[in-house]
């Protein structure tokens, strides 16, 4: 993996979550709607042909968002009230280092070799835009390749591996799982919280069928829909 590439990365996501939290959104809702919003951006620069531009434009951007933030932040021009450290956000970091560094090691499962997620990122890494109906190597067309948009950026900064895409696509997960904790109205109960990191590892216990280790949106899918209630809940 590229050390300069993950961290112009890193600075890019924490420049757009900042940058979202200055306008409102929750604490726990930002890191899965940046992504979201950089998603949409990619999607959008797809649809005008604009995809190689837009794998580096958007990462850019964030970057440039972190430093016009820290350039705020030195003027005191502006200012994010610290809301507190909990531990059950040190219990997402410490499972989110770990899950990532398991899972960069871990070998790609796949199911089929026509409707497989990573033949499509590495499409879309390598011919620069959206699949069209005389590829023959794509299958189908009519899904929309959100989660493939997201991972193709990912791995264009830290480089093309089984690794690396499944890191990509679990920063997704994991931020979709972190905005659950937004439902929490008094963070000084401790039961709510732990009934809630209880649940998350349950379901990464009992979840045989789907795990992360494959590119599928099987699982994506209900972490984001859970994320969407809880913010639908907050807002």
């Amino acid at each position: 993996m590229a050390l300069i590439g993950l961290i112009i990365f890193i600075i890019a996501q924490l420049g757009y979550a900042g940058s979202i939290r200055m306008v409102g959104v929750n604490k726990y809702m930002a890191w899965i709607t940046s992504m979201i919003i950089q998603t949409l951006l990619l999607y959008i620069m797809a649809m005008l042909n604009w995809l190689r531009f837009g794998l580096r434009a958007v990462v850019i951007l964030g970057c440039i968002l972190f430093l016009v933030r820290m350039v705020m932040a030195i003027f005191k021009i502006q200012k994010i009230p610290f809301e507190g450290f909990h531990y059950f956000d040190l219990w997402m970091i410490v499972i989110g280092l770990s899950l990532g560094t398991t899972l960069y090691s871990s070998p790609l499962l796949h199911y089929d070799n026509y409707s497989h997620w990573a033949l499509i990122v590495k499409y879309l890494l390598l011919q620069g835009h959206l699949p069209i109906a005389s590829d023959a190597i794509i299958s189908f067309t009519s899904y929309p390749p959100a989660t493939a948009l997201f991972i193709t950026q990912f791995v264009t900064w830290v480089g093309f591996s089984s690794g690396a895409m499944l890191v990509g696509q679990f920063l997704l997960i994991w931020a979709g799982l972190y905005a659950v904790f937004a439902v929490l109205r008094d963070y000084t109960r401790s039961t709510n919280a732990f009934i809630l990191c209880l649940t998350i590892s349950l379901i990464n216990v009992f979840n045989i069928a789907i795990r992360m280790n494959n590119l599928l949106v099987d699982f994506i899918l209900p972490v984001v829909a859970a994320a969407g209630i809880a913010g639908v809940y907050v807002y």
